[in-house]
C-alpha cells in the first residue's frame, strides 16, 4: 500500500486538531484562559482557615461563577488567612458591606470555594473593601478527630 501525500497531510491535520481540542479541554478545566484580564473588581476576605482552598477558585453568588481567587497569604497583623478575590466589574457598587463570605465545598470531598451571601445594608463594597463577616472552612479530618474523641469519652 502507498502513501499518499494527501494522506499524510489529513492525518497531520487530524492530529494537530486532537492537540489542540486537549489544550483547549485542559485550559479551561484548569481554570485558565489566554483571553486578556478584564476589567476586575478586587475584594479581600479574612478567614480563620482556608482549609483547601487554593489560587484561582470560584467564586460564586447564588451558584454563579462571578471571579476567582486571586492569591492567599497570611495576614501579619491578625495571623489569619486573607484571600484576595477578583470579582466581575458588573459587582463593583453593587455588594452591601454587610455581605458574607464563606469557604464551601462541592460534594463531599469536592474542591473548594468562597460563596458570596448578599447583605441589606444600604452602603456598598468598593474596589478593595473587605468583607467583614466570613465562614471558614469545614475541615473533614478535624469533624472526624472531633467525632472519635467522643466517642472515647462516653
Amino acid at each position: 500500500m502507498k502513501r499518499s501525500k494527501t494522506m499524510e497531510l489529513g492525518v497531520g491535520l487530524f492530529m494537530l486538531a486532537g492537540i489542540l481540542g486537549l489544550l483547549f479541554l485542559a485550559l479551561r478545566v484548569s481554570g485558565l484562559s489566554l483571553e486578556p484580564p478584564g476589567d476586575e473588581f478586587r475584594l479581600e476576605a479574612n478567614f480563620a482557615n482556608v482549609g483547601g482552598l487554593k489560587p484561582r477558585a470560584r467564586v460564586t453568588m447564588a451558584g454563579v461563577t462571578v471571579g476567582r481567587v486571586e492569591s492567599i497569604e497570611l495576614d501579619p497583623e491578625w495571623y489569619d488567612a486573607r484571600v484576595v478575590m477578583s470579582l466581575d466589574e458588573g459587582l463593583e457598587g453593587a455588594l452591601p458591606e454587610d455581605s458574607t463570605a464563606a469557604i464551601l465545598t462541592s460534594g463531599l470531598l469536592g474542591e473548594q470555594y468562597v460563596g458570596l451571601s448578599i447583605g441589606g445594608a444600604p452602603e456598598t463594597l468598593a474596589d478593595g473593601d473587605r468583607i467583614r463577616d466570613t465562614q471558614s472552612a469545614l475541615v473533614l479530618e478535624e469533624l472526624i478527630q472531633q467525632f472519635v474523641s467522643n466517642m472515647v469519652k462516653e
